[in-house]
């Protein structure tokens, strides 16, 4: 039986194929002078260099005591050094941790204690918000760039101290494909933020599904940021096809098309989200077809994304996936049906089941399960959470928490989520983590968090609350409260105050009937009031 697409072969490839290091040996044995990565800023690097400033940095690494299967905390932008600690680790067998650059306060604190790192590499942009946080088992950060003159409870270290001796490097074993290569955070949902344990293969079938169409001419656009599963996937089916990246610094509506072709990129790590209506949105232009995009992974299927393909000549396909489940359906070239998702690809199994992990009827809602054949290559649970672990992996399939339904062709097609997080500009945010920090407002009583709907795509935060007896909430006020102590994206557009929030039998806040209310007439809007959130920018 022929795969399923058919760039993805689902049996499991042979070591030097799929691990990251023994890939970048064998792009070195096979095109040295190839190049690997371009910059924004013009540099390059071959295959050949790139692999030497890995092993550079993974000995330095090694001399500061980090061993296999170590996790480092890497809080980095886009570029050549965010790059350079990754495939660093990956040389040396230890364990990739990007951080979100939105991170702060509790929701950053929570993320150092539970990868129980000892070494962070950061950017010196983003080491205050170390201040007054429990830096956990934290015994070490390497700053790049300029540290900032602050006190920290572990020592800050230069850039420096990642140097060492390439030839000198002796990896403690060679890297398989079940090792455990990075921990991904994805969004909370009944509680707080998981990790997902990802293996070399876990990610190996991620990039191959993605962007395992290219030839080793051509080059993928990384604009996505690189603690995404999406952009490292990206690079990783780049590497796999011994091909190219060309990685930028984040996604700009106005600059895409430009990088696109200064670039020569034949596709990008995906268009998914609020990209696609952003794009959608630019006035037509002359040279709209002059461009290289040749295909890309894009989602979700609608209008936009079928009249931005035909304006700029590019083929398209969509899918699934989440960060512990590499795509596990994927559609044919240029679907049409809103809310399609794709078949079952190779090497997968998927069913819609009821609460009870019953199968449903062909055409009835339910819950989307999966499992695969070829071991490893979902994810390996959540990190110092067996709970969350046991209960996403019960009965043996792994559980999206998304709501589909199938046709008798065997088409699935996405209906909503059913858990309780909410998704904004590629972001997934957990209202639990929302919540906690309007409670530590001292006039907040009680919060919910609930997504409405975007005029852009995707969700907006609603946080509806109630005051503490005697005591009035200035929506201003609170909003003031909330921009130093959470991620920018997880700042609430809308809020509501009412005088009590609608409760179930047993005390919950019933968030669907709030979900339904939506932004109502006494909903006051951040945005309306001219107040507008932005990503940091970073100095370089």
């Amino acid at each position: 039986m022929a795969a399923y697409p058919p760039w993805f072969d689902p049996a499991m490839p042979e070591r030097e194929d799929c691990v990251l290091g023994a890939l970048l040996e064998k792009g070195v044995r096979q095109c040295p002078e190839r190049v690997f990565a371009l910059f924004e800023d013009g540099l390059e690097w071959t295959y050949a260099e790139t692999l030497e400033l890995a092993r550079q940095w993974a000995r330095g690494l090694q001399q500061l005591g980090l061993k296999r299967q170590d996790s480092v905390l890497v809080w980095l932008p886009n570029g050549p050094d965010i790059l350079r600690s990754w495939f660093a680790l990956a040389c040396l067998g230890a364990v990739y941790a990007p951080v979100n650059l939105a991170y702060r306060g509790d929701l950053l604190e929570h993320v150092i204690a539970n990868f129980g790192a000892r070494i962070m590499i950061a950017h010196s942009g983003l080491v205050e918000r170390l201040r007054g946080l429990n830096l956990a088992q934290l015994e070490r950060v390497i700053v790049i760039g300029k540290a900032p003159d602050m006190a920290l409870p572990v020592p800050l270290l230069p850039a420096s101290a990642l140097d060492g001796d390439a030839d000198a490097l002796q990896p403690e074993q060679p890297v398989m494909p079940w090792d455990t290569m990075a921990i991904i955070y994805t969004s909370g949902t009944t509680g707080p933020s998981k990790g997902v344990l990802c293996s070399y293969l876990h990610y190996y079938t991620v990039g191959v599904l993605a962007v395992g169409f290219m030839e080793p001419h051509e080059r993928c656009l990384i604009s996505m940021p690189l603690f995404h599963l999406g952009a490292t996937g990206g690079v990783y089916g780049a590497l796999a096809r011994q091909a190219s990246v060309g990685v930028v610094e984040g996604f700009s509506t106005d600059r895409f098309w430009d990088q696109v072709r200064g670039m020569n990129c034949a596709t990008q790590c995906g268009l998914v989200g609020s990209v696609i209506p952003f794009l959608a949105k630019r006035p037509a232009a002359p040279d709209d077809l002059d461009n290289p995009l040749r295909r890309v992974l894009a989602a979700p299927v609608d209008e936009k994304i079928r009249e931005l393909a035909r304006r700029h000549g590019f083929e398209y396909f969509t899918g699934f996936g989440m960060s512990e489940a590499p795509i596990p359906l994927v559609s044919e070239l240029n679907p049409t049906r809103s809310g399609y998702c794709g078949r079952v690809r190779s090497g997968m199994e998927c069913r819609i089941v009821d609460e009870n992990d019953i199968e449903v009827p062909v055409g009835a809602v339910g819950e989307l399960i999966v499992r695969a054949s070829l071991p490893w290559s979902l994810n390996s649970g959540y990190v110092n959470a067996p709970e969350a672990t046991l209960r996403a992996w019960r009965n043996g399939w792994f559980h999206t928490g998304d709501a589909f339904r199938r046709d008798e062709q065997g088409r699935y097609f996405f209906v909503d989520r059913l858990k309780d997080s909410i998704r904004r500009r590629g972001e997934n945010i957990s209202s639990l983590e929302v919540e906690k920090v309007v409670l530590q407002h001292p006039r907040v009583l009680d919060a919910a968090a609930v997504p409405v709907p975007s005029d852009q795509s995707e969700d907006e935060v609603m946080i509806v609350v109630q005051p503490r007896p005697g005591s009035r909430i200035d929506p201003f006020e609170l909003i003031d409260f909330l921009i130093p102590k959470m991620a920018h994206f997880m700042v609430p557009r809308y809020v509501r105050i009412m005088a009590e929030l609608p409760k179930t039998e047993t005390n919950k806040v019933r968030k669907t009937r709030l979900r339904e209310q939506g932004v109502t007439a006494d909903t006051w809007d951040r945005e309306r009031a001219g107040i507008v959130l932005k990503r940091e920018k970073l100095a370089t």
